[in-house]
């Protein structure tokens, strides 16, 4: 079911969205050659609890697989998504890392990701966080009431296609706010024209997630990997969808 949210809801999701927003930017004062993810997990987490929510990923479960473990999904280089913080995992320099979080606060829910280069990257690694960031704008400049899902699937897919990239395959954004993830799916591929029709109201995340070599992934417990080892990255926000242009909600 697609909820419409209320606007004393949208107050609530916005709040916790909110948090995110100033976490992501936080987090840029910190990334440094030498931290492990699990330091940026625990930073994480206090941030999110002094702020006045609660991690949304810690706990989370699906079938099949322990609940996860962290507050941050961290996933570095050819990590897609889902990467587990670990003391063992160090970030060094010309890595780059995928930074996915879920706030809670009130009973409502943010989600929202970002990829950061550690110390100075490579002009491959940098040029895809470009376009992967470039794609998610345009996914989100196509969310307007009366578009459809397939409309958004469609921009992002054909951008990626464009850049010489490709999207992860069955990886898909979702909507978010009363859970942490709702219907609709949002495929990073699709036909404009296609799919639910967006009405205002909607939340929406939207989360475009990038390939250089390959769109398939292979799976490894939590952890979702590029199946020929080369980078990923991946930006996700957050949104109200409007008559007009989409409230990004993620925003600090």
């Amino acid at each position: 079911m697609i909820y419409l949210k209320s606007p004393s809801e949208i107050v609530k999701i916005r709040a916790a969205s909110r948090i995110i927003g100033q976490l992501l930017d936080s987090l840029d004062d910190i990334m440094k050659p030498g931290i492990s993810t699990w330091e940026l997990d625990a930073y994480a987490e206090s941030f999110i609890r002094d702020h006045g929510g609660r991690p949304a990923f810690k706990g989370y479960q699906v079938p099949g697989l322990k609940p996860f473990p962290g507050t941050l999904c961290t996933s570095p280089n050819s990590v897609i998504v889902h990467g587990i913080p670990s003391k063992k995992v160090i970030l060094k320099e010309g890595d780059i890392i995928g930074i996915d979080v879920g706030v809670i606060k009130d009973g409502y829910y943010g989600d929202a990701a970002r990829t950061y280069g550690i110390g100075a990257i490579s002009s491959e690694a940098s040029r895809l966080m470009e376009v992967t960031k470039a794609a998610l704008e345009i996914g989100i400049r196509t969310a307007v009431a009366g578009a459809r899902v397939g409309d958004i699937s469609a921009a992002i897919g054909t951008y990626i296609r464009e850049q010489g990239y490709y999207a992860a395959d069955d990886l898909t954004g979702h909507g978010v706010g009363r859970e942490l993830h709702e219907e609709p799916q949002i495929p990073n591929t699709g036909r404009a024209g296609y799919g639910p029709r967006l009405k205002a109201g909607m939340t929406l995340a939207i989360e475009p997630m990038v390939n250089i070599g390959t769109n398939r992934v292979v799976e490894h417990g939590w952890e979702f990997m590029v199946a020929d080892g080369s980078l990923s990255a991946h930006y996700e926000h957050s949104i109200l969808i409007n008559d007009s242009e989409a409230e990004i909600l993620t925003k600090a």
